[in-house]
C-alpha cells in the first residue's frame, strides 16, 4: 500500500480507502461491514470514511461498532464524516452549515462513531444561505476544540474553496485541506479543470468517490440492471438511467478491451486509474462483500503498470 500526504497536509492515507456510502445499513449489517472492514485494513488501508447522513446515522454506528469489536488502536487509522444534509427536523438541522448546525452535528457523529474526534470533518456540500465566514469559524472552532484534526469540503466550486482558504488566512484560522469530489473515468471535469490552480495555490489534497460510478464502470450494465444492483435500492432509482446510459456502455466497452489486455479487471483498471493522478491524495472505494474488498485491493498492482501508452490508450477510449 502506497500512503500519500492529504494534499499539504502532514497526515498521510493510504491511496486506497473505504467508504461506507449505500452499503452500510442499507446493503450490509455489522457482521459484514466489519469482514469488509477488516480486510481492507489487512491490504494495508488506512482512512475510512463516512457521513452523518448515510443511513440517517445508521452507517457511523456501524462503522464505530465495527472499529470497536476489532479493537484497533486509535492511532491505528484515519477516520473522517461528512455534515451538511442533517438527520433532524427543524429549520436549522437540514442542508445548512450554520454555526448551529455545526456544533450539534459534530457532537451527534462522534456520539454514533464512539470516538472523542475524526481525523477529518467534511462539509458535505456547500451552503448557499450562509455566509463561507460563518462555516470557516465554526469548523475551524471544531478542529480547535479538538473534535475534529482537519476539515474539508465535498463537492464545493473552486470559488467556495479558494474563498474559505482566503477567509481562514486572513483571520488566522484553520483552513480546509481537502477537498472530496467525484472522480472516474467518466466524471473529470472539476479535478483535472476546475480544481487545477488549488493545488498549487492553496495545496488542496483530494480523497474522490465513485471510481467505478456507481459500478457502471464494472461493466456489470451493460446488459441492464442486475436484480442486485443498488439501483435498485429504495432511494436509488435515480442512478438507473445513468448506469444504463447507451453512450457511457459504450465507452465502458472499450475499457474492457484494454482492461483484458493489461490483464486486470476493469473494475481495477478504473480504480488505478483515478490513483494515478498524483494530486489525488486517496481513492475511496466500496464494497457490498468481502471478495469485493479484495477485488478492489487488486488495483494496487495496476497502478504502476499504468504508463504513459495505456494511459493513452484509456484516455482515447473514453472521448
Amino acid at each position: 500500500m502506497e500512503y500519500r500526504r492529504l494534499g499539504r497536509a502532514g497526515l498521510k492515507v493510504s491511496v486506497l480507502s473505504f467508504g461506507s456510502w449505500v452499503s452500510f445499513g442499507t446493503q450490509l449489517g455489522e457482521d459484514t461491514a466489519l469482514e469488509c472492514m477488516e480486510a481492507a485494513h489487512a491490504a494495508g488501508v488506512n482512512f475510512f470514511d463516512n457521513a452523518e447522513a448515510y443511513a440517517g446515522g445508521e452507517s457511523e454506528r456501524i462503522m464505530g461498532t465495527a472499529i470497536d469489536r476489532l479493537g484497533w488502536p486509535r492511532h491505528s487509522y484515519v477516520i473522517s464524516t461528512k455534515v451538511f444534509w442533517g438527520i433532524h427536523g427543524g429549520v436549522n438541522m437540514r442542508s445548512t452549515l450554520n454555526r448551529k448546525y455545526l456544533m450539534h452535528s459534530i457532537d451527534g457523529c462522534l456520539d454514533r462513531l464512539g470516538l472523542d474526534f475524526v481525523d477529518i470533518l467534511y462539509c458535505h456540500r456547500a451552503d448557499p444561505e450562509t455566509p463561507i465566514g460563518e462555516t470557516v469559524r465554526a469548523m475551524s472552532d471544531i478542529v480547535a476544540n479538538g473534535k475534529a484534526l482537519y476539515w474539508g469540503t465535498s463537492e464545493w466550486t473552486a470559488d467556495e474553496i479558494r474563498a474559505a482558504a482566503e477567509i481562514a488566512e486572513r483571520h488566522h484560522l484553520h483552513a480546509p485541506v481537502v477537498e472530496q469530489p467525484q472522480y472516474n473515468l467518466l466524471s473529470r471535469r472539476r479535478v483535472e479543470q476546475e480544481y487545477a490552480r488549488l493545488y498549487d495555490d492553496i495545496g488542496l489534497g483530494l480523497t474522490t468517490w465513485s471510481p467505478l460510478a456507481s459500478g457502471l464502470l464494472t461493466g456489470k450494465y451493460r446488459e441492464g440492471v442486475p436484480e442486485d444492483s443498488r439501483a435498485t435500492l429504495p432511494g436509488y432509482e435515480w442512478l438507473r438511467d445513468r448506469l444504463t446510459d447507451e453512450r457511457a456502455n459504450e465507452k465502458v466497452a472499450r475499457l474492457d478491451g484494454i482492461a483484458a489486455d493489461v490483464g486486470c479487471t476493469l473494475a481495477q483498471l478504473s480504480i488505478a486509474w483515478c490513483a494515478k493522478n498524483p494530486n489525488v491524495s486517496s481513492v475511496i472505494t466500496g464494497a457490498s462483500r468481502v471478495q469485493q474488498v479484495h477485488d478492489n485491493m487488486g488495483a494496487l498492482d495496476v497502478i504502476p503498470r499504468l504508463d504513459d501508452e495505456l494511459m493513452a490508450r484509456i484516455e482515447a477510449a473514453v472521448v
